[in-house]
């Protein structure tokens, strides 16, 4: 068997989060990875890739960061994980309230699924009602059933667990205030990520939280992407807002297994155990939230952070990787067809067919020949360790990548793409 083929023998789906499933990549991609160091990653049989998932975001600063590193291993060798708190841990958490100017109190764990999660049991043990508003314009907020079972991936969730999860539109005040108009008195918090593909209205991030604050209801911010790539303090610093509660995930550790939901100490407290006569919430309790190794990772990567200008280097390696794209697309005559876009961050591209229509047949495509030229693009995440020799590499091959793209928009995608079409993760049928 070929290590597909192996994966999916005894692992469903092939591996532990669906979005690196055979599904999600082209017939050329590596079926497995061996390793990766800086903005590379390496297939057992020695090929290297210039990456851009890296590591579906989680990695900031670079694959193998030896700083990074060896403080999880100073953690790892004092015991890793205790019988009660640790001195790591405690740091940690105060390193993250010193951090992040809207959080009082922090609880962390090993995934996203479960702070989100837990934010919205705040919610409802705070303010005692059963409904929850998400952007529906917002991939992915948990593994949870009261998430999972609001898209069309329902299978093994019974209605009720989802029947109280309402939607909204991003960037659409009015999208909202009906939300609370048809449910008066019954949300008990909206959860949404700040930004993903573009910046929010001028205000608009304000109304929501005044708009929540109006009805009673909590604000929850996701942070699992913005977080350590827009601002340094959340992109809640970016754009001038407060949340009640807010999650944190991806970027912290530098791919470690660390993630946080934090906030204001009278919601937070929603989970204590000081307040005497207080209904207990049983609110998140991992035995493996307090892993010593990724708390000291967490640490050394903020120190990194706090020391040198990640945040400013990703900023301006977007841009240019941005402009670097569409001018090449442009000259290739495909400008109206293939466009990078986003905010320079976090950047994305945007792949049509013919007719204009957005086209996963295209984007398949493209990410099959770049990488036939050595990059791995899934998606655009940026690290601290893409520079200049990296941007000329992934400009190198979107070139060649383009005039393949531009060919099939006169012969037609089928007959240059090799394999199936990557699908969304999120469908009803296999």
């Amino acid at each position: 068997m070929n290590y597909s083929e192996r994966l999916n023998h005894v692992i469903p789906g092939g591996c532990h989060t669906y979005s690196r499933g055979d599904d999600q990549y082209p017939e050329n991609a590596p079926q497995i990875l061996d390793r990766g160091e800086g903005a590379y990653v390496y297939s057992p049989d020695g090929r290297r890739y210039l990456d851009y998932g890296m590591a579906l975001r989680a990695v900031t600063l670079g694959y193998a960061n030896k700083e990074v590193s060896n403080a999880a291993i100073e953690g790892l060798m004092k015991g890793n994980n205790l019988t009660r708190a640790s001195v790591i841990e405690l740091e940690a958490a105060e390193r993250l309230a010193d951090i992040i100017p809207s959080i009082d109190m922090v609880k962390f764990a090993k995934n996203g699924s479960n702070v989100t999660t837990a934010a919205t049991k705040i919610a409802r043990a705070y303010t005692g009602r059963k409904y929850i508003a998400r952007c529906l314009d917002h991939p992915f907020f948990s593994f949870d059933d009261w998430f999972i079972g609001d898209t069309p991936v329902t299978r093994g969730i019974p209605e009720e667990h989802h029947s109280y999860t309402v939607n909204f539109r991003y960037d659409d005040i009015d999208s909202l205030k009906a939300c609370f108009e048809k449910h008066p008195g019954h949300i008990a918090g909206v959860i949404m990520e700040a930004a993903t593909g573009s910046h929010p209205s001028e205000g608009y991030l304000q109304s929501v939280q005044e708009l929540c604050h109006k009805e009673g209801a909590l604000f929850i911010l996701d942070e699992m992407i913005t977080g350590f790539r827009w601002h340094l303090r959340g992109a809640q610093t970016y754009y001038g807002v407060t949340p009640d509660l807010c999650t944190f995930g991806k970027g912290m550790a530098n791919g470690f297994s660390v993630a946080a939901l934090g906030g204001k100490r009278e919601f937070m407290e929603v989970g204590g155990i000081k307040s005497a006569g207080m209904e207990r919430t049983f609110l998140v309790s991992t035995t493996h939230g307090g892993e010593m190794c990724s708390l000291n990772a967490f640490l050394a990567t903020s120190k990194i952070y706090q020391e040198q200008d990640v945040v400013g280097h990703l900023w301006s390696y977007g841009q240019e990787l941005i402009d670097g794209m569409n001018s090449i697309s442009k000259e290739l005559g495909v400008g109206d067809y293939f466009l990078a876009t986003g905010v320079p961050c976090s950047p994305n591209y945007i792949t049509k067919d013919m007719s204009g229509n957005p086209s996963l047949s295209f984007r398949t495509l493209f990410s099959q020949e770049m990488i036939n030229n050595g990059v791995l693009m899934p998606w655009i995440a940026i690290s601290f360790a893409h520079g200049k020799e990296e941007l000329d590499i992934t400009l190198n091959a979107v070139r060649n990548s383009l005039l393949v793209y531009a060919k099939a928009l006169e012969d037609g995608c089928e007959k240059y793409l090799k394999g199936d079409v990557i699908k969304p993760v999120f469908r009803k049928y296999n």
